[in-house]
């Protein structure tokens, strides 16, 4: 027997959450409402069945064991296929950092426990429908083929350090954030990339250096703190190694007329 079309059509939650008896009231309306539903009791399992199902909206906790919330939700905005899926927190996470952290990692919503379950659906349904009416034809491409979880891992981490360059945090720590150990890490970047993390980091940096010295008017001192030296002449020392050329040296042959 062929199933209908409401039943094809019907929008697939992915609940991520470590206490899911806590939240039988939500997930008995979600059921209830005829919408799909896809449970994880632990961030690993809901970014693998993510990546493999496509929800078409995440219910996710923050403080779980192993890999928290805002780290799952940093590497399921590195992955095509759950980039513009809708992701709201709900969560006991309530201070203002958390919930500010939540928002700049990409969480269209925030909602703290204990919880009204009419308020979270009512919620889901709002984002359900932005986000139908939002995204824009083919904003997946190839939608079923297979993602590399390493490569998500790898983007994540390159985005952290890119946004991170004057202030990095350790390479365990970077590691931490986007779902794995230093070692492992490490292992992606040689694999992938085929540099150690530490050198990929002095290449971000001295890119980011280029990129100011030429379009901005910086001293070579607040360009260095910028990007993460520990001074201008460290920075030039590097830089030089880099371009056979100091910083100013640099500056001065772009604006250069040709």
């Amino acid at each position: 027997m062929f199933a209908s079309k409401e039943a094809v059509q019907s929008p697939l939650i992915l609940v991520i959450d470590d206490m899911p008896e806590a939240l039988q009231t939500l997930l008995q309306q979600i059921r209830a409402q005829g919408w799909r539903l896809s449970l994880a009791s632990e961030a690993r399992q809901g970014l693998q069945r993510a990546l493999a199902l496509r929800p078409d909206l995440i219910v996710l906790d923050v403080r779980m064991p192993q890999m928290d919330g805002f780290t799952l939700c940093r590497l399921l905005r590195e992955a095509p296929a759950t980039r513009n899926t809708p992701i709201i927190f709900l969560t006991s996470a309530g201070s203002l950092e958390e919930r500010l952290e939540g928002l700049e990692m990409g969480g269209v919503d925030y909602v703290l426990k204990p919880f009204e379950a009419a308020e979270v659906m009512a919620r889901i349904r709002i984002h359900l429908q932005l986000s139908r009416t939002g995204q824009p034809q083919g904003a997946i491409d190839n939608p079923l083929e297979p993602v590399d979880e390493e490569v998500v891992i790898l983007q994540a981490a390159m985005r952290l350090i890119a946004q991170n360059l004057a202030d990095l945090p350790s390479l365990a720590e970077i590691a931490r954030k986007v779902g794995t150990h230093d070692k492992r890490l490490s292992a992606i970047f040689r694999q992938h990339l085929q540099t150690t993390v530490f050198a990929y980091v002095r290449e971000a940096r001295l890119r980011k250096g280029q990129e100011l010295l030429t379009s901005s008017g910086m001293s070579v001192q607040d360009i260095a703190e910028l990007i993460g030296f520990r001074s201008a002449c460290n920075f030039t020392t590097a830089f030089r190694e880099r371009q056979g050329m100091t910083p100013s040296q640099f500056r001065q042959q772009m604006r250069e007329p040709s």
